[in-house]
């Protein structure tokens, strides 16, 4: 094979440029931390909602009308049994004192349910109040409400002021525990995987400061362009820099373990392995931040911020994996990887270890194990049956907070919609005619006239139907449908119900825009790598596979173990875009290898060599990127948990079924047709890597 001039990246890292490198990546990395700042959180209702969305349009006029400046805390009485006279003065004195603590300092009466076992008292407070000033106002409501209360009796504090505070409690801390976490769980199998009591600080330390770094680039974006992120669009991005970037340090130091096997000099050693695993590592972390720039196009605010915060920090991880790595492993030398350092003219061990010994058996037979992978992949996708998409505001926590407590009570007692009404706002001069439109609607309890001024009208609408339903969805339809057809009218529907309905509208969108524009990323990709039409369509249709079986198990492992009504919506699009585009880097690891060893012992031993020299590291990249991202469940959304469970579950699959059989099997199935168009031997010469030289060398 022909030899690759290696002087200018030894170069890099010789006795000089390693310290350059160092001290440039410190002054870059302090410079970033010291200057980034905070992320800025966008408080504009309308901005979390779907591009175009009818919902986001009543957000926006909402804030032109008196109401809108308004964040009800709704206080919810109960008793078992029914209200005593005692819990109904205790309750008109809470309306009383609660006056002090409501803008306007008026609280309206409270409303009791049909069987008097439920009170609902209202208190606004002003919206624009910031959140530490909206907490101690919700805490006062919540201790008056309950200072004199009778035994037995129950009050609970939910609505929109309730619901923000207590959603803020459930986060706080929550990005700081993720983050120790997941550096432990790093910690822990970087030092199992080395045996090292320090190498693994070396990977660490690099990429928890990458990890810092990108985090301070997105707080920048969020101040200067417009980019709108929340706590878990941070802690997916913080999963991505550590699971991507320990990923490529764990292929990058196996290349310059092996290398150092074969040079003296550990500089020409990480110029070697730095060339080799580079492509590799680029063409992995191009695939996932291509598939993540694709997020951009999406009409979810939510999702659109993790495509471009995790981009971001996927190229930041690479950046510091090729470029600050490598100097930083060069610095200590062979003693990094004591007791176990490479000496020169060692054997390889790995090429007569388990997984060659795996390699051997898959390519003895390619037909019974590409049979056995496919049927395995087969009966876990079956798991899809009965697939339920959507969650309700309660049901997305796997805390139960005061606020969603509060709200359950409030459904139980009154219609399903009453915690929930929709938001009705038209032009005032049709105002009435508008009403009177929505109250013919089929499913609409009643229509409650709001405020006005000059210009726009707003009315509370309550459904029969139990919010996140398809009957609920089916009558937002249908009110939407009345009040447009009402003349000079703009009438415009919104309210939690309807945002449920956008939602889910736009992540069905979402799904049928992004889904194929990744694999379409994930093909060009490897064809510019792999230079091979087969090979390429071949490793595409294996992660797809892949995806399908982590989707089915995940979801009956949510149903039957979990107990989760159903998955989040944005579930299906992101666990799909990490799958695939993660998925893959193991697949292109193997394959970039194969084609290599390929061009000197042909395809079917090649593969197997392949496998054998990049199975350990590639399994230790797997358990570890499942680890992380199995962390995410220590934050309590469920839509966090539910993308954990299936990419970390995925991963593993991925690691030891697709990529260790099934793939080498297809391999060795199609032999040299894999390669087609391209030719791995092609400009080859009978010139030794050497690797093979060394081994070649040997006694």
């Amino acid at each position: 094979m022909r030899r690759a001039d290696t002087s200018g990246w030894a170069a890099l890292w010789g006795p000089r440029g390693k310290w350059l490198a160092v001290v440039l990546a410190i002054v870059v990395s302090g410079l970033a931390l010291a200057l980034g700042g905070a992320s800025k959180v966008n408080t504009d209702p309308a901005a979390a909602l779907p591009r175009g969305a009818e919902s986001a349009t009543v957000a926006r006029l909402q804030q032109r009308l008196p109401s809108g400046q308004l964040a009800p805390a709704l206080v919810v009485y109960s008793r078992d049994g029914g209200l005593s006279p005692q819990d109904r003065a205790s309750i008109d004195a809470d309306a009383r004192r609660l006056t002090a603590l409501a803008a306007g300092g008026r609280v309206p009466p409270p409303v009791y349910s049909d069987k008097g076992d439920v009170a609902l008292l209202s208190v606004p407070l002003r919206g624009a109040l910031p959140l530490a000033d909206l907490t101690d106002a919700v805490r006062k409501v919540r201790e008056e409400a309950a200072a004199g209360l009778p035994a037995g009796a129950r009050a609970q504090v939910t609505g929109p002021a309730g619901f923000k505070v207590d959603l803020a409690a459930v986060f706080d801390g929550a990005n700081l525990t993720l983050l120790a976490v997941t550096a432990s769980v790093v910690a822990l199998l970087l030092l199992i995987t080395y045996r090292s009591p320090w190498l693994w600080l070396v990977p660490l330390g690099v990429i928890g400061v990458a990890d810092q770094v990108a985090a301070k680039i997105v707080a920048v974006l969020t101040r200067t362009a417009g980019l709108t992120v929340d706590d878990s669009t941070l802690g997916i991005t913080s999963v991505l820099v550590f699971g991507a970037g320990t990923n490529y340090a764990l292929l990058l130091i196996a290349r310059y373990r092996e290398q150092l096997r074969v040079h003296d000099d550990r500089h020409q050693a990480m110029a070697r392995a730095v060339r080799s695993a580079a492509p590799a590592v680029l063409a992995s972390s191009a695939t996932v931040t291509l598939a993540l720039v694709t997020l951009v196009l999406a009409d979810s605010p939510a999702v659109r911020g993790i495509g471009l915060a995790g981009a971001i920090g996927i190229v930041t991880a690479v950046c510091y994996a090729l470029l600050v790595l490598p100097a930083a492993l060069v610095l200590f030398g062979r003693g990094l990887f004591w007791p176990f350092a490479p000496k020169t003219g060692q054997p390889d061990p790995a090429r007569d270890g388990v997984w060659a010994r795996v390699g051997g058996a898959v390519s003895r037979r390619p037909a019974l194990m590409t049979t056995v992978s496919v049927a395995v992949l087969a009966v876990l996708g079956l798991g899809v049956a009965g697939l339920k998409v959507g969650l309700s505001q309660t049901e997305q926590f796997r805390e139960k907070v005061e606020a969603i407590a509060g709200q359950e009570t409030l459904g139980r007692a009154f219609p399903a919609g009453s915690a929930q009404p929709l938001v009705l706002i038209s032009r005032a001069s049709a105002a009435e005619e508008v009403e009177a439109a929505a109250s013919r609607v089929p499913g609409v309890v009643r229509v409650t006239p709001g405020d006005r001024t000059a210009e726009y009208a707003r009315a509370d609408v309550v459904l029969r139907a139990e919010p996140g339903t398809e009957a609920a969805f089916s009558a937002v339809r249908a009110l939407r449908a009345a009040v447009h057809a009402v003349p000079g009218a703009q009438a415009v529907v919104g309210g939690q119900p309807a945002v449920d309905l956008d939602e889910r509208d736009a992540a069905t969108r979402d799904q049928k825009l992004v889904m194929p524009l990744v694999l379409g990323v994930v093909l060009l990709v490897l064809l510019a790598l792999l230079r091979s039409v087969v090979a390429a369509v071949t490793l595409v249709l294996t992660v797809i596979a892949s995806f399908g079986a982590s989707f089915g198990a995940g979801w009956f492992a949510f149903r039957h173990l979990f107990g989760f009504p159903a998955l989040d919506l944005d579930v299906p699009l992101l666990s799909f875009l990490f799958l695939v585009a993660l998925g893959i880097d193991y697949n292109i690891f193997l394959a970039t290898r194969a084609r290599e060893e390929a061009a000197e012992q042909g395809t079917r031993e090649g593969v197997v060599t392949a496998l054998a020299v990049t199975g350990g590291v590639i399994t230790s990249a797997g358990v570890l990127l499942a680890a992380v991202f199995s962390v995410l469940g220590v934050l309590p959304l469920i839509t966090l948990t539910q993308i954990g469970v299936i990419v970390g579950f995925g991963v593993l699959l991925d690691t030891v079924l697709v990529r260790s059989v099934l793939v080498p099997a297809l391999v060795t199935l199609l032999g040299d047709r894999f390669w087609w168009p391209g030719d791995p031997a092609a400009g080859a010469t009978p010139t030794r890597t050497p690797v093979r030289q060394a081994e070649a060398a040997r006694p």
